[in-house]
């Protein structure tokens, strides 16, 4: 799946998160100096950015569907290999990687299980494969507020009845098993991402970032301005500055 929206505006969007779920995931793959790493689905560049501070830029390769995003990780780490590529068509030969991460990515996979065999298929033997996801909404209060409001806006929409599939710890393990990996582990990991007002949060979701972009750009200016107050209330109408939590699974084996 692609995204709508510039990377600046994901990076306020998601970002914030991302860089700080990013180290807690490498630790947990194991992630050591001298290995030779893959992010899949890199988005903007939080897990690559993480990867090339543990092993240097030209040990991480990185690859994601989205033209933008792609481009933009490759400006902002020169010496990795970054390619415009879906997870489900890796453009590196087998057994080149140490190991191979998805960070945020497998419910957006067109195919996950293809996805994941894609990502066994690049990692040498014995080597990694590690990935995360949040956990539902009720565990990652942006996107529990944020779906509150589309439904409640535009409960019609699309994009309010898209399948949110491995959103569960059991999910992910499952899904590195039919991989065919072994000694699959498992955990969960919470990271809280701050915000300066209201408005620091509303802005990049209006400006058309994430999965509702199809939803929230699709809205006139009345909608969204229900929109605007819907997700106000959804996150507590706060005043100033506040803070939002989320917790993700994490599942890791090995080829």
């Amino acid at each position: 799946m692609s995204f709508q929206g510039t990377d600046r505006d994901y990076d306020a969007f998601m970002g914030r998160f991302s860089r700080r779920l990013a180290p807690l995931f490498a630790d947990f793959a194991g992630v050591e100096a001298g290995s030779d790493v893959v992010d899949v689905g890199c988005g903007p560049g939080a897990l690559t950015g993480e990867l090339a501070r543990r092993l240097g830029e030209a040990h991480v390769a990185a690859v994601d569907p989205t033209e933008q995003f792609a481009a933009s990780t490759r400006a902002r780490f020169p010496l990795a290999e970054v390619v415009q590529a879906p997870a489900e068509s890796l453009p590196f030969a087998a057994g080149r990687f140490d190991a191979a991460l998805a960070q945020l990515v497998v419910s957006f996979m067109s195919d996950a299980d293809a996805g994941v065999a894609e990502m066994a298929r690049v990692a040498r033997p014995g080597g990694v494969v590690a990935l995360c996801m949040w956990l539902g909404d009720a565990e990652m209060q942006l996107l529990a507020a944020a779906n509150a409001a589309a439904r409640l806006v535009a409960p019609d929409h699309p994009a309010n009845r898209r399948a949110r599939g491995y959103r569960t710890l059991d999910e992910g393990r499952e899904l590195l098993e039919r991989a065919g990996l072994e000694d699959v582990q498992t955990t969960v990991v919470e990271v809280t991402a701050e915000y300066d007002g209201f408005e620091d949060l509303a802005a990049p979701i209006l400006a058309g970032a994430g999965p509702l972009a199809p939803l929230v750009t699709s809205l006139d200016d009345g909608g969204r301005e229900r929109y605007r107050a819907a997700l106000r209330q959804a996150v507590g109408d706060p005043v100033g500055s506040f803070s939002l939590t989320a917790r993700a699974w994490a599942a890791r084996g090995r080829v």
